[in-house]
C-alpha cells in the first residue's frame, strides 16, 4: 500500500484551486509599468535615439494614445533595469512626460540581451551604415560567446550532417547580408567617428569607406582635414591606393594629398548637345574620318579667335 501511495502523483494546493488558463497566465510574460527613471539605456546601444520629426510624432502619438508596445528590459542586481527594446519610446514618454512605461521584463545573459537588442531594431525601415557597423559587430561577438554550436572559429559544431557555417554567414542569413558585407560594414567600426559620421551622411561612398578603415588614425585625420577644407571624396580606386600605400608603410601626408587631388572621371564636365542641331553644320568627309569631335575644338577656337580681332579692332 505505501509502496502505491509512493507512485500516485498528488496535485498540487495551486493546481487544485486554480485553472488551468490561470496557470498559463503565471508562466506566461507580463506586461508591468516601470518608473523610467529605473530604466538605463543599454550599454554602447548603436542605435541613435534622435530628437527628429519622427520622434516628435512618437511623442504625439504617446500623449493620446499612451504607449502600446510594451518595451523590453532585463532586470539588474540593484533593483533597477536594463533597456533591450525600446529606447526611442523611453524618449519619447520622457519628452512626452510620461512617468512610467509598459514594460516586459525577461531574465537574460549579457550575450541574449545582445542578440535580442539587435534583433529588435535592425529591421526598421532606416538604418545607418554605423548602426549597422556596430550592431553586426556586437551581435556576432555574442553568437560566438554563446557556446554548444559555434566554436572558436565561429563555426558550428553541433550539427555534423549540415555544412559548417560561420558564425559571419549565420548573421548573414538572418539579416539579409553577404558574408562578404557583414565583413565590410564590421570594418567600418574602425573608422574615426568624423569620417564614420560622413559614410552616414552620403558623403563618402561605403566602399571607398571600407578601404579607408584600413589606414592609421593618423592619416585618417589628414583625410578628414582635407575633405573638411577641399569636400574632396575618394573614389574606390583612390581608397584602394591609399590602403596599399598604408600597407607598405609609404603613405604621407603628401602622398594623400596628391591622390585626393587627382580628378576624378565622374567630376569632369560634359557638355551634351543633341546629334540633330549640330549634324548639318560637319561636313562629309569629317564624319568619315571619325575626327567629329577635332572639328569642333577647331571651329570653337576660329570663333574665339575672330572674336578677339574684333574687340581688338573696337579698342582702338
Amino acid at each position: 500500500m505505501k509502496e502505491q501511495e509512493k507512485k500516485m502523483k498528488l496535485p498540487k494546493l495551486d493546481d487544485l484551486f486554480t485553472s488551468q488558463a490561470q496557470r498559463d497566465y503565471e508562466k506566461a510574460e507580463k506586461v508591468e509599468k516601470i518608473d523610467i527613471s529605473k530604466i538605463s539605456d543599454f550599454p554602447n546601444h548603436p542605435f541613435k535615439v534622435k530628437d527628429d520629426d519622427k520622434m516628435e510624432e512618437m511623442v504625439k502619438s504617446i500623449k493620446q494614445y499612451g504607449v502600446i508596445l510594451p518595451v523590453i528590459v532585463r532586470p539588474k542586481d540593484d533593483g533597477t533595469y536594463e533597456m533591450i527594446s525600446g529606447h526611442r519610446r523611453k524618449r519619447a514618454c520622457e519628452l512626452a512626460g510620461v512617468k512610467q512605461i509598459r514594460s516586459i521584463v525577461k531574465n537574460l545573459s549579457d550575450d541574449e540581451a545582445t542578440i535580442l537588442m539587435v534583433d529588435s531594431n535592425i529591421q526598421r525601415e532606416e538604418i545607418l551604415p554605423s548602426e549597422k557597423a556596430f550592431a553586426y559587430k556586437m551581435k556576432l561577438e555574442a553568437m560566438r560567446h554563446q557556446g554548444k554550436n559555434i566554436d572558436i572559429d565561429g563555426n558550428v559544431t553541433s550539427a555534423p550532417m549540415v555544412q559548417k557555417l560561420t558564425s559571419r554567414e549565420i548573421l548573414g542569413n538572418e539579416v539579409g547580408e553577404s558574408r562578404e558585407n557583414i565583413r565590410r560594414y564590421i570594418r567600418l567600426t574602425h573608422l574615426i567617428p568624423e569620417l564614420l559620421e560622413q559614410v552616414d551622411l552620403k558623403r563618402i561612398a561605403f566602399r571607398p569607406a571600407v578601404e579607408l578603415s584600413y589606414l592609421s588614425e593618423e592619416n585618417q585625420y589628414v583625410i578628414q582635414n582635407i575633405f573638411e577644407f577641399d569636400e574632396v571624396t575618394p573614389s574606390l580606386s583612390q581608397a584602394i591606393r591609399l590602403k596599399k600605400l598604408e600597407q607598405e608603410g609609404k603613405l604621407t601626408e603628401e602622398k594623400i594629398e596628391e591622390i585626393l587631388g587627382q580628378e576624378k572621371p565622374n567630376q569632369k564636365e560634359f557638355i551634351k548637345i543633341h546629334n540633330e542641331r549640330i549634324d548639318k553644320y560637319i561636313p562629309q568627309k569629317i564624319k568619315e574620318s571619325g575626327k567629329v569631335e577635332d572639328f569642333i575644338i577647331q571651329c570653337v577656337e576660329e570663333h574665339n579667335k575672330r572674336e578677339r580681332l574684333k574687340q581688338e579692332r573696337n579698342a582702338r
